[in-house]
């Protein structure tokens, strides 16, 4: 089969295809590397090998490759998806002792792990490829990460960014959030909220085993 891109010459799309295996390589092994070690941890504190810590980890291992998956090596693709395998766990910890509501992890999947993904770079970029281009990489100035040499620069760089992206982000949806809440559309009464959000608003529980769970403990008392 041959693969053309866009009319591409044949040495281009061979370019792209190295470029889109490394991606796809360094991608898989932080997933994996995360789901591992967040089900691993996961039984450590608990004792009970919990399916939904490895559901979460597969994803924030997902999530931290997505900034680095280019500039680093295989083995920095394991290490930083196993950290955010573990940093998962700890968010959903910490969210919960602040009784904040997150039920799914969405915070410490995509806020914590996409923030540490960000900062990885600039540990884990490993010296040997440089900026991307519409044809070829220009590898004339690679990044390099702390461990490979390359100082703060990359480091600094990246905690810049992170900063001024969650200041901003957290700055607007406050704004927004405060607005809805002024005109009164944040939150259901309290009856409405008792019988149910989903069979309110949607007309079906989108957790049909609670409710079970809940006819079954009344019937027995």
């Amino acid at each position: 089969m041959r693969l053309r891109f866009c009319g591409q010459p044949r040495r281009q799309v061979h370019l792209a295809g190295r470029f889109i295996g490394r991606v796809a390589t360094n991608t898989t092994l932080a997933a994996c590397a995360a789901g591992l070690t967040s089900i691993i941890y996961g039984y450590i504190m608990t004792k009970k090998w919990d399916a939904s810590y490895t559901t979460n980890g597969l994803l924030a291992g997902l999530v931290a490759i997505t900034c680095p998956c280019y500039w680093v090596s295989p083995t920095g693709a394991v290490l930083l998806g196993g950290i955010a395998g573990v940093l998962v766990i700890l968010g959903v910890d910490l969210l919960e002792w602040l009784r904040i509501d997150d039920p799914i992890g969405a915070v410490p999947v995509h806020g914590f792990c996409g923030i540490w993904g960000t900062l990885s770079l600039g540990l884990f970029a490993c010296g040997k490829y440089g900026a991307t281009g519409p044809i070829s990489p220009d590898n004339s100035a690679p990044l390099a990460g702390l461990f490979y040499g390359g100082g703060l620069q990359v480091l600094k760089a990246q905690l810049i960014g992170s900063a001024c992206i969650t200041l901003a982000t957290f700055g607007v949806a406050m704004v927004a959030m405060l607005a809805v809440n002024a005109i009164g559309m944040l939150r259901l009464p309290a009856e409405m909220e008792a019988y149910g959000m989903d069979l309110h608003e949607h007309g079906i529980s989108a957790y049909p085993e609670y409710v079970i769970s809940a006819l079954e403990a009344h019937l027995a008392a």
